[in-house]
């Protein structure tokens, strides 16, 4: 699926047009009651977290797990990998490229869009891909992506491993200034996990935007930290999901 940038669809730059890669589904084993659209990271693809969502007993859950497009990355000196954005610092100093991230989210809106009305709808990922749910998160809270176009989807849970918070500098006013985003944000569900060790996404980068949700008014928030645990994942912090999404969204046990 290709998705050119509405923002940029006029004015003198060129639209960039967002090229994402194969989507892998994992269906309920049991009865329908929740979807997530789950983000890999940098240079991976939608198939390595299929496999490991598959195994986790929430049969109640259909996974979506999208392939981010291959695009040129600044971290990786303009090389191209498979990114959710364009990306020249892992923490949220960074810039920010609200274009791609806005692709991002707007295609994982789309791939809900046709989830029926009584599915509980959800999103997480895995360092960038957890940034880009955290991203799509306050754009949930707002209303809009960042180029100002409605945001058409309601979380019911939000789920960010090793990562960090995209476009933070400025998100308090945004949330602020609208009683309707203040409301949706304290009430938006949260999960956020980092490992103390993790060398790629620093832990207090992870720590810092789990403040600054906090500080904004996503009061609804958990952010829980792993002694040890470098830039990956370990089977007490999958339980800790897990336990997490069978408990906020309610699912049948």
């Amino acid at each position: 699926m290709s998705f050119t940038n509405p923002s940029m669809g006029s004015g003198s730059r060129v639209a960039r047009t967002f090229q994402f890669g194969r989507t892998h589904v994992v269906k309920p084993k049991g009865k329908h009651q929740a979807t997530i659209v789950w983000l890999h990271g940098l240079g991976d693809n939608g198939a390595s977290w299929s496999q490991i969502l598959e195994t986790l007993p929430l049969p109640n859950i259909k996974w979506i797990c999208p392939t981010a497009p291959t695009q040129p990355v600044a971290i990786f000196g303009g090389f191209p990998a498979t990114a959710w954005f364009d990306v020249g610092d892992l923490s949220e100093d960074g810039p920010d490229d609200v274009e791609g991230l806005d692709a991002s989210a707007a295609h994982a809106a789309q791939l809900l869009s046709t989830e029926p009305e009584d599915i509980k709808l959800g999103i997480g990922g895995f360092s960038m891909g957890a940034a880009t749910a955290l991203y799509s998160a306050t754009c949930c809270a707002q209303g809009k992506y960042g180029n100002g176009n409605p945001y058409p989807v309601n979380f019911a849970a939000v789920v960010g491993l090793s990562g960090w918070l995209p476009c933070a500098r400025g998100l308090k006013n945004k949330i602020e200034d609208s009683q309707e985003a203040t409301t949706r944000a304290s009430s938006l569900p949260l999960l956020l996990c980092h490992g103390k060790g993790d060398d790629v996404v620093l832990h207090k980068h992870g720590e810092r935007s789990s403040e600054v949700l906090k500080s904004v008014g996503f009061q609804n928030l958990i952010f829980k930290s792993y002694s040890g645990l470098g830039h990956y994942t370990v089977p007490e912090e999958i339980n800790e999901v897990c336990n997490w999404l069978s408990a906020r969204l309610e699912l049948d046990g």
